[in-house]
């Protein structure tokens, strides 16, 4: 007898979070790339203006263009499952929330003539956490203080000398958010309704 073969949806958060954001790159493209400034971009605007709460969350579905969206989404795809599985879809999505919500108030306060979409601080998020997951209370990895140092340490450095169209910024506080909860939730079993 055959044994059937079915795909499956193991990471529901991770693949979902994937599909809305190629989504919003294609309406981006059917749209001039309109609705992307609309609802996938936090920029300065009105406190009065509702889409302006919103977009403070929904910039890291949005991207450039496709090399933007495979560059974000490869880590995503590749580091995304192995965090939800440890932590659960619904700690995972309330870290990824806490890290899109605060680079995009940082950049509207500190850049305030600069726009910002793309999910980059979730990757560096999911960088850092990654690198402390088989970690004991009471250590610290040696993985970790790598990460930090070739990563966020390069990403200082670029946000202080290089002049390119990457927000840094994003990639630091999605990198120090990582260490937060890493080490915060330590050892911390999901609970297996959150799946």
């Amino acid at each position: 007898m055959r044994r059937r073969i079915k795909l499956d949806y193991n990471a529901p958060l991770i693949l979902t979070f994937a599909l809305l954001s190629g989504l919003s790159l294609a309406l981006g493209y059917l749209t001039d790339f309109e609705s992307t400034e609309l609802l996938f971009m936090t920029y300065r605007s009105s406190l009065l203006n509702p889409l302006t709460y919103v977009r403070l969350f929904t910039h890291a579905l949005g991207h450039a263009d496709w090399e933007h969206y495979i560059s974000n989404m490869s880590y995503i795809l590749l580091l995304g499952p192995m965090m939800e599985e440890k932590y659960g879809s619904r700690k995972l999505l309330y870290m990824m929330l806490i890290t899109a919500g605060i680079t995009g108030v940082a950049n509207t306060i500190l850049f305030p003539r600069v726009a910002l979409c793309g999910a980059s601080g979730i990757v560096f998020l999911f960088i850092v956490l990654s690198s402390i997951t088989s970690t004991e209370r009471g250590e610290i990895p040696l993985t970790l203080i790598l990460i930090m140092a070739i990563y966020l340490g390069g990403e200082v450095y670029d946000m202080i000398y290089a002049t390119d169209n990457i927000s840094h910024l994003a990639h630091i506080i999605g990198g120090c958010f990582g260490a937060y909860f890493g080490f915060r939730f330590l050892k911390e079993s999901p609970d297996p309704r959150t799946y």
